[in-house]
């Protein structure tokens, strides 16, 4: 069964205030066995109480994040190659993640033909390395050029790139998340575990409405809004039924993130995600 893990960057204010060895003593009290670090700055003393966080608490490492340029989340591999691998070696993390492409090599076949090519070196010297790279999804992998969604420019022209799955951002962008892990099975090795929920209309928003104070275009926009990120078992995945089909797909770990808790304390928010997938065998 893939290890439980947490995706780091939803208490990456906690880390700014506390340090992260305090914050991993907390994710070991909620029963969590990994964590993901993003957004947060990679400095000698964080990766120092990643290693004491695992040898005190039994936190593992489970990914660090890396871009390839400078000013992205985590390593800059063009610059800081080395030091990610060391990092890696230091906590014992098997894997590097790229959350994002730019915003430009999404904008046409050939720019993020381009971007693939630019990120398949590092991912095969990595790979040398016995770390493996993989690629975090979000709804825009799969826009379609000439039929040929980002998701398979990305596998053609970087075959040595793999996937961090976002199944929450898979179902936001009209693909089955059943289907991908089997389209894509073999790629899939962090499983990021979200939820999609449908919030409630809001009577205020439509009282406005109704009274003529916003027009139908501005009321539109709220109702295409109501899509919501959302604890794990609170909102509309099927996770009996994905999380089988991720780990037959090659997933290593499963990541709990939320994106927005909307006001809630996310320790709550994360300690709910945990009871529930306990509640399934997880």
């Amino acid at each position: 069964m893939p290890v439980l893990g947490l995706q780091l960057m939803m208490l990456k204010d906690q880390i700014n205030d506390q340090g992260m060895y305090e914050v991993l003593r907390q994710v070991r009290e909620l029963d969590i066995d990994a964590v993901e670090v993003s957004q947060v700055e990679m400095t000698d003393e964080l990766i120092a109480d990643l290693v004491r966080g695992k040898a005190d608490f039994g936190v593992e490492t489970a990914a660090l994040s890396v871009s390839i340029a400078p000013g992205g989340n985590g390593f800059a591999l063009e610059t800081e190659f080395d030091r990610a691998v060391d990092a890696c070696r230091q906590t014992g993390a098997r894997f590097l993640r790229i959350g994002m492409m730019p915003f430009t090599a999404m904008t046409s076949k050939q720019a993020c033909e381009e971007w693939a090519a630019s990120v398949e070196p590092y991912a095969a010297r990595l790979a040398e390395q016995g770390i493996t790279l993989c690629y975090h999804n979000h709804h825009v992998d799969l826009i379609q050029f000439e039929g040929e969604r980002i998701f398979d420019i990305v596998r053609r022209v970087a075959p040595s790139l793999l996937f961090e799955v976002d199944l929450h951002w898979v179902q936001r962008g009209g693909m089955a998340p059943l289907e991908m892990l089997e389209a894509y099975s073999g790629a899939c090795k962090l499983i990021h575990v979200k939820d999609f929920r449908v919030a409630p209309l809001s009577a205020e928003i439509y009282g406005k409405f109704e009274a003529g104070e916003i027009d139908m275009k501005e009321f539109y926009g709220h109702f295409l809004a109501l899509g919501q990120f959302a604890e794990v078992g609170q909102g509309n995945m099927n996770w009996p039924a994905l999380l089988p089909a991720a780990e037959k797909a090659g997933a290593e770990y499963f990541l709990i993130e939320q994106d927005d808790t909307y006001g809630r304390d996310p320790i709550d928010c994360i300690r709910d995600s945990r009871e529930y997938l306990r509640s399934i065998g997880y």
